[in-house]
């Protein structure tokens, strides 16, 4: 457990979307940096789980910046393609990161698993790994999901990722159409940092 509050953090990621989302959940006192204020590009993430990868950021943004950092790992896991695209879920939209690019492959390999999928309820779910990675070694990692279902077209241009095609579990619309205040008390991300918020 730690002695201390952390007051000052670096928070491991040079996603603007994901950054976004993790200061709105942070507590608005605490000083916040990112990556790309020390100029730190991102590392190679060839971990196995979310929460590996979760590991390889923050302790790699932590040792560049001598800083406390909290690095997210998150992504989708579709059911029918065998939890693809999960730890992938960024790289499917290629270098640039495009998610609608990401998006059309997804239903790209829907259509090659059910020609009429779109008529079916494509289970889905969402997952966060968050770690807190504090010089000295102290690691914190904490585990957040959400259940849901795939829209058969894009919805909504809130949020980001893979937002405009994913219906959280009990709602009719998808984390695109939410507004942000809705989606952030629901999400994997929001679950994941309720286990580790009494750190800050």
């Amino acid at each position: 457990m730690l002695n201390k509050k952390i007051t000052e953090l670096l928070v491991g990621t040079n996603n603007n979307g994901k950054l976004r989302e993790i200061k709105d959940l942070l507590p608005k006192k605490l000083k916040i940096y990112s990556p790309s204020d020390f100029n730190i590009k991102s590392p190679i993430e060839n971990g196995k789980t979310f929460k590996e990868n979760s590991l390889i950021k923050a302790r790699y943004f932590s040792k560049k910046s001598k800083m406390i950092c909290l690095s997210d790992d998150s992504g989708l896991e579709i059911g029918i393609l065998k939890g693809s695209p999960g730890i992938y879920s960024a790289r499917w939209g290629g270098k640039k990161g495009n998610f609608k690019k990401a998006m059309k492959k997804v239903f790209k390999e829907l259509d090659r698993k059910s020609k009429n999928w779109r008529e079916k309820k494509i289970k889905a779910r969402f997952v966060c790994a968050l770690t807190i990675y504090i010089p000295g070694k102290k690691v914190i990692t904490s585990i957040g999901k959400i259940e849901g279902s795939i829209s058969n077209s894009m919805k909504g241009k809130n949020g980001f990722g893979y937002d405009p095609i994913f219906i959280p579990k009990g709602k009719k619309i998808t984390f695109g159409e939410m507004r942000p205040s809705e989606k952030y008390r629901i999400d994997h991300r929001f679950r994941a940092f309720k286990k580790i918020k009494k750190f800050f």
